[in-house]
């Protein structure tokens, strides 16, 4: 079963840890918008893939 309740969490957990890694290596000082286009686009398929384990 490829999308039971635990294969949602533990690919939501890749997901968050995706989006942690990502966030721990941008500099704030060179950030440009692509990036942050990135990191947006990420929070939203976390909120998807969270609503779709409600």
């Amino acid at each position: 079963m490829q999308n039971s309740p635990s294969n949602q969490v533990d690919d939501l957990k890749i997901r968050l840890n995706q989006f942690l890694e990502t966030l721990d290596s941008i500099e704030p000082e060179t950030t440009d918008l692509e990036e942050i286009d990135r990191l947006i686009s990420l929070v939203d398929d976390l909120e998807v893939r969270m609503g779709k384990l409600k």
